[in-house]
C-alpha cells in the first residue's frame, strides 16, 4: 500500500484532483467528507458540537448551520480549538477504518486542508501539493464559492503560505493550466504511484510501520 498525502490551498483545486485520482483508481480519504459525516444530524459528534456551542449552530432542519458555525469558530481561536477537539479524533477513527479496508497494493489518498500547517506530511509516504497562484484562487472563491473578496482573502490568510506548502511537496500539480492539461498531469503522477505502491508491497507483503497505520486526526478544516 502507498499512502499518499493530498493538499493544497483552499480554491487551489485539489477536489479536482482528488476526483481525478479516483478515476485513475485510487482509494480516496477525504478528511473534509468525514468531518461532515462525524457531525451529520443524530450522530454523536453533532450533539458534542451542540453542547459546546449551543443551539444557534443548528439550521431549521436540525443539522449543522455550517455558515454560522464557521463564523463563530474563525473568529476565536480559542473556540477554533474546542472545536477541532471535537472533531478531530471521530475523523482520525473514521479515516483509520477506510484505510485498513483498502487492499494491500492499494493507492490510498488522503485529502488533507491542513496536512502544511500541523506538519503531518511525515505520516505519509509521499506528498503531493495541488497548486495555483493566489490570484487563480481568489478568482475561485470568489466566483465560483460565491465568497466575498474579504472573507476570501482571510480564509486564504489562515492556511499555510504557498511557499511553504511547496517545501513538504514530493510531487507539485499545478493547476493553473487548462483541464486538459490539469488531467495529463495527473495520470503521469497516478503513473508514478502506482509503480511506487507495487514497490512498497513488495512480495513478503510486510506490514507498514505503526506511524504509517495512524492515519491523522489534525489535518481537517470542516468548513473550508
Amino acid at each position: 500500500m502507498l499512502t499518499v498525502g493530498l493538499t493544497g490551498g483552499i480554491g487551489a483545486g485539489k477536489s479536482e484532483v482528488s476526483r481525478l485520482l479516483v478515476e485513475c483508481g485510487a482509494v480516496l480519504i477525504d478528511a473534509d467528507r468525514i468531518a461532515r459525516e462525524v457531525v451529520a444530524p443524530g450522530t454523536p459528534g453533532l450533539a458534542a458540537v451542540v453542547e459546546a456551542f449551543g443551539e444557534e449552530v443548528l439550521g431549521a432542519d436540525g443539522g449543522l448551520d455550517r455558515p454560522k458555525l464557521g463564523s463563530i469558530v474563525f473568529a476565536d481561536p480559542e473556540k477554533l480549538a474546542v472545536l477541532n477537539s471535537i472533531v478531530h479524533p471521530l475523523v482520525g477513527a473514521r479515516s483509520r477504518e477506510l484505510e485498513a479496508a483498502a487492499a494491500e497494493d492499494a493507492v490510498v489518498v488522503h485529502d488533507v486542508p491542513l496536512l502544511a500547517e500541523n506538519g503531518l506530511a511525515p505520516l505519509y509516504d509521499l506528498v503531493i501539493v495541488v497548486d495555483a497562484s493566489p490570484e487563480t484562487q481568489l478568482d475561485r472563491l470568489v466566483r465560483l464559492r460565491g465568497m466575498t473578496e474579504e472573507d476570501a482573502r482571510a480564509r486564504m490568510a489562515a492556511q499555510a503560505t504557498r511557499d511553504k506548502r511547496r517545501e513538504i511537496a514530493d510531487v507539485v500539480i499545478d493547476n493553473d493550466v487548462p483541464l486538459e492539461d490539469l488531467q495529463r498531469r495527473v495520470k503521469e503522477v497516478w503513473a508514478d504511484l502506482v509503480r511506487r505502491a507495487k514497490a512498497a508491497s513488495g512480495p513478503s507483503g510486510a506490514p507498514r510501520s505503526p506511524q504509517e497505520q495512524d492515519p491523522p486526526d489534525r489535518g481537517v478544516e470542516p468548513f473550508e
